[in-house]
């Protein structure tokens, strides 16, 4: 159906518009599945692979509880006590925790939003092969008995090769980089499709409060993963090819991995509790028949917590000698992040005291949530004073502090959220007997198993150890703990049991059956491929409230985008602050294509991991022909007038606009990429400037060629795609073309300067740390500039191709933007290469 033809036809009816829709937007059967892009089915297959991961990792943890029920246990062996314990750890915030978090995401923000998908399905389902391959390694390589064995937190040098020649720390750093591809693809993900893909008139004033979390902790993963992803990289980098950043005899140091790690590792808790907080928000309003207290307060309080949980990764590094002035500063920042955290709790309070509570089963995990999370938190507190932390470092005391606020801040509101949203995702409603019993089982058995670890940590526990003597008064205190495990594993079990009895023979439920306000419950149950029948004009925070008839209104097509056409699939694309429908959105349909890069990257990772380095450079090649494949079938090889969209209105296609979601997903690549440059940065001067065997026994040598080709090619890649842009506008398709021949000649000239530096002119990057980093800061040029080359070559193509215009452009903005980037790498790299060779 036409868009002219679309104005004039009568509409459908329910019926017929849900089998239309169904079409459109549903999966192929048989091995079709494994082309699904649809963010409920990618979001499933997260959620539930996540929790497969969790209960491999609960197994784990029975198997060290096991080994330390008693003092002389020979049990496991100290060997496979090593690799249990860091699998046990890796498992739970690789594997589990966050997968978990972008799985929820994943299938929930566009239901919240009142969307149809997330801006960039494809990038989801590519993400999900990237963690499911990278887990997988992981997990087989502990079948295999080559597991990682330096703890899930990969000290320096315990993981360096000296002390762990095998290949058990390769499978760590190759494993969990590749999962992290995921965590960045999802935060890019998240980021553009709350600013961009909202339903019509959802200002960010009416976004569920539930949005805003998943929004923030998606910037603090866009932040917080790429210091570790560098550290992961650098530390592979020594082990493989001994380039010393982490050996202080060659200048290098192992503190500089604890600061990489723990710039992930601290933001971490909180990109696991804020989901969770996000959750308590959520039903607490719910369950209380009374609006959220403090809802402008909440989204302060969390993005000033995302702000601090910055400025404190030196938290976890009281013990390691770092200056006093550093203790101080950093002791400080970690007692002021109650602050914000004590914000939520007391509007938590507020609602909890003034409405009226029904206590499901989803408001008992909330009152376990509330307890556990708040003895984790003062324990928090405890161990941000400097004396004290010295006391309890490194001890049992540590581990009962991370479990409380892990249980407390995540596990137990993912319980509450899995009955909340029960009845949604399967039209079933839990029957409370069998749940009930899994909650006392799970709040006691881990109090039981958790509290009596504060007092083995004052008592001197370390942790990470396989045994103990039976005269140091720990005895009974770990049996009981070992016990309680035991217990709350059956009421994990337990859930597991309810929630698939729910999900196969639970009876028939209605829609909305606890009475919410959010647009997810605006839909059917379970609900249909395409979420909504149409997408509505929201006039509320609370939707359901201000229009009880909506749901009704919208399976009628009473809204945006009610009428499919064209085989489109179609979302709304709206102005960022004020919800206001500015583009139709066309989304892809299932495709295999991210299967096949992330089998091309996995087969990188691999190669990798074996030293097989002329297979990672086939399957480097690989995976740009993938990517070359995937971003050249999207956008439009025609301009295109504006289309209606319903309610009287027309949008134009969002290939034809000045800031599709495209754009945007660029400027959070960049964002992410930059963080990873800044971590880079940060690296080389903490060397420089803290390491031992300082300053390096020879330098750069001096000479101005390089530089100023370095700078003359940047300048002249921008003068050209500036240019490129700006005869493209003009309709000048020979010039345009020309201008990108040149983009690309620039780019290759940066990449090849940029690898004469460690090739001609610097020191050897195995003799000292200095070397190492010329080499990686050059290669880091290099690669950049490559891309630029592949960029220039694939907007020249596409303009060859008739799919850009002066109208669709998207290809021109976001070079630009690569080649601002670029720019700001080559100037900042040489101001840091050069700076002390010319000035000494």
């Amino acid at each position: 159906m036409t868009d002219a033809e679309l104005r004039q036809a009568p509409a459908m009816s329910a019926i017929a518009r849900h089998k239309a829709l169904e079409r459109l937007w549903g999966t192929p059967g048989g091995w079709g599945k494994l082309s699904a892009v649809n963010h409920s089915t990618v979001g499933m297959r997260f959620i539930i692979t996540s929790f497969v991961f969790f209960l491999i990792g609960g197994v784990l943890a029975m198997l060290i509880r096991a080994q330390l029920a008693g003092p002389e246990t020979d049990f496991l062996s100290a060997a496979a006590y090593a690799q249990v314990f860091t699998m046990h750890g890796t498992v739970m915030m690789f594997l589990f925790a966050i997968p978990l978090i972008e799985g929820l995401a994943l299938y929930m923000l566009p239901k919240l939003l009142g969307a149809r998908d997330l801006a960039f399905p494809r990038l989801s389902a590519f993400g999900y092969w990237c963690y499911l391959f990278g887990g997988s390694m992981l997990i087989l390589a502990l079948v295999a008995g080559a597991a990682p064995d330096s703890g899930w937190f990969m000290y320096t040098p315990l993981s360096s090769k000296p002390f762990s020649p095998g290949i058990n720390s390769d499978v760590w750093l190759v494993g969990v980089t590749f999962v992290e591809v995921s965590a960045v693809c999802a935060a890019v993900e998240f980021m553009t499709t709350v600013l961009k893909m909202r339903t019509g008139g959802m200002a960010l004033h009416r976004m569920p409060i539930m949005v805003w979390y998943l929004w923030v902790t998606a910037a603090m993963m866009l932040f917080g993963f790429p210091p570790l992803i560098l550290g992961s990289v650098l530390l592979e980098m020594e082990r493989a090819f001994d380039w010393p950043f982490f050996d202080p005899t060659r200048g290098g140091s192992p503190l500089l991995w604890q600061h990489l790690f723990w710039l992930f590792g601290h933001p971490e808790v909180y990109i696991i509790f804020l989901p969770g907080a996000g959750i308590i928000s959520t039903i607490l309003p719910v369950f209380t028949g009374r609006k959220l207290v403090g809802y402008s307060w909440i989204v302060v309080a969390l993005i000033a917590l995302g702000f601090i949980s910055f400025g404190i990764w030196a938290h976890h590094m009281f013990a390691t000698g770092i200056p006093h002035l550093s203790l101080a500063f950093f002791s400080a920042a970690s007692t002021l992040v109650v602050i914000p955290t004590a914000v939520q709790i007391f509007a938590w309070l507020a609602t909890l005291l003034s409405g009226r509570p029904r206590i499901t089963l989803s408001m008992l995990y909330f009152y376990g949530f509330l307890s556990t999370f708040v003895i984790g938190g003062l324990t928090g507190v405890m161990v941000a004073v400097v004396p004290f932390d010295w006391q309890a470092h490194d001890t049992h005391f540590v581990v009962a502090h991370l479990h409380y606020v892990l249980m407390g801040g995540f596990i137990f509101p993912v319980l509450a959220a899995i009955y909340y949203w029960l009845p949604h995702m399967t039209g079933r409603k839990h029957l409370e007997g069998l749940g009930r019993t899994a909650f006392a089982l799970i709040f006691l058995g881990f109090n039981a198993a958790f509290l009596p670890m504060h007092l083995t940590g004052l008592l001197g526990m370390p942790r990470r150890v396989y045994t103990y003597g039976g005269d140091l008064g720990w005895n009974l205190l770990n049996l009981v703990s070992s016990v309680s495990s035991f217990v709350l594993a059956i009421g994990f079990a337990l859930v597991v049991v309810d929630v698939i009895q729910v999900a196969r023979f639970g009876r028939r439920t209605r829609r909305n059956p606890w009475n919410a306000t959010t647009l997810e419950w605006a839909m059917p149950t379970p609900p249909p491929a395409y979420n909504i029948g149409s997408q509505p004009e929201v006039r509320d925070r609370d939707p359901l409230i201000d229009d009880p008839g909506l749901p009704a209104a919208l399976a009628r097509g009473e809204g945006y985008l009610g009428e499919p056409r064209n085989g489109w699939r179609e979302t709304l694309g709206v102005h960022m602050l004020t919800g206001k429908p500015e583009q139709v959105v066309l989304l892809p349909g299932p495709t295999f294509i991210p299967l096949w890069t992330a089998l091309a990257t996995g087969l990188f990772f691999v190669s990798f991991l074996f030293k097989l380095y002329p297979i990672s450079a086939l399957a480097f090649v690989l995976v740009v022909i993938c990517a070359w494949r995937w971003m050249w079938n999207s956008g439009l090889r025609t301009d295109a007038e504006p289309v209606a969209i319903g309610l009287g209105q027309t949008a134009p296609l969002h290939a034809t606009t000045a800031d599709p979601p495209t754009l945007w997903g660029m400027v959070f690549t960049l964002m992410a990429n930059g963080v990873l440059f800044g971590a880079l940065v940060f690296g080389y001067l903490f060397l420089w400037v803290v390491a031992p065997n300082w300053p390096p026994p020879q330098l750069l040598v001096r000479e101005p060629v390089t530089p100023l080709l370095l700078v003359a090619a940047a300048a002249a890649g921008l003068w050209a795609v500036s240019r490129a842009g700006g005869a493209n506008a003009r309709g000048e398709r020979a010039a345009s073309q020309t201008a990108l021949v040149t983009s690309a000649a620039c780019g290759l000239v940066i990449a090849l300067a940029a690898l004469a530096v460690p090739v001609f002119t610097a020191p050897s990057p195995t003799a000292h740390a200095y070397g190492a980093a010329v080499a990686f800061i050059s290669g880091y040029m290099a690669f950049h500039g490559l891309i630029a080359v592949l960029l220039s070559a694939y907007a020249w193509s596409r303009a060859r191709g008739g799919w850009i215009s002066a109208q669709r452009r998207v290809e021109f903005a976001a070079l630009r933007l690569w080649w601002l980037y670029l720019a700001a790498v080559v100037g900042i790299s040489l101001t840091l290469l050069h700076g002390p060779v010319w000035f000494s």
